[in-house]
């Protein structure tokens, strides 16, 4: 009996345990925070905004929404409520009333000591104007006409018609002119100017040459004189 009663005991005490540790381990709850839309959502029409607005010391909630990039200071107010909500519809936004675009929604839980949590949710694209589709129309095809064949050309001969021959011209006696004396040597100044200069430049370079091979055969000998 006794040993009976210290097994339940054990077991109640075990069981006890297992409960506080399962509370201790909870992890807490958010008190301001919105689960839908999330970030970068595409929406239209009546948008149903789900979340949780609580707090030991609430006092308000307010929904916020403003277009982006810079919605620092545009904020709009959807709504203001004064009752919690734990994981349910915190408001309902009809999209249709404002340009289509990308924008943001703010949470904010409000305290009664004035100060309050808040929570956003960033790149929410609306798009209710959807494209029109153009119809596409088929061409209706364009007869071509078929070309008439070509009318024949009717073609007169004449008889032909004799042409007097011109009459040649006598022209001028063709006069051969005699050979004039010395045509043989064509010798000018600027010949021997050119024949001039091609002997002073043969001679230069062959000067030169001499030189070059002259330094060549020093150089020779020396590094020979060397090793």
């Amino acid at each position: 009996m006794i040993r009976n009663t210290l097994a339940l005991c054990l077991l109640a005490a075990l069981l006890t345990g297992l409960c506080i540790v399962r509370l201790e381990a909870a992890p807490p709850q958010q008190e301001a925070v919105i689960t839908s839309p999330r970030d970068r959502d595409i929406v239209r029409g009546l948008l149903v905004i789900k979340g949780t607005a609580t707090n030991p010391n609430f006092w308000k909630y307010e929904i916020h929404y403003a277009p982006e990039p810079n919605p620092t200071d545009q904020w709009t107010v959807l709504g203001i409520h004064e009752v919690q909500v734990i994981d349910g519809r915190l408001e309902t936004w009809d999209t249709s009333l404002v340009p289509d675009g990308t924008y943001s929604l703010r949470l904010r839980v409000v305290r009664k000591d004035g100060n309050y949590d808040e929570y956003y949710v960033r790149q929410i694209s609306v798009a209710n104007v959807q494209p029109t589709e153009t119809p596409t129309a088929t061409p209706t095809p364009t007869a071509t006409p078929t070309p008439l064949p070509p009318t024949p050309t009717v073609i007169i001969e004449q008889p032909p018609t004799a042409t007097p021959r011109p009459t040649p011209t006598p022209g001028p006696a063709r006069v051969t002119p005699e050979p004039q004396a010395g045509a043989g040597l064509n010798i000018t100044t600027q010949g021997l100017s050119r024949a001039f200069l091609y002997g002073a430049g043969a001679t230069v370079g062959l000067f030169l040459l001499i030189g070059i091979l002259t330094t060549l055969r020093r150089l020779i000998s020396w590094l020979i004189a060397q090793f």
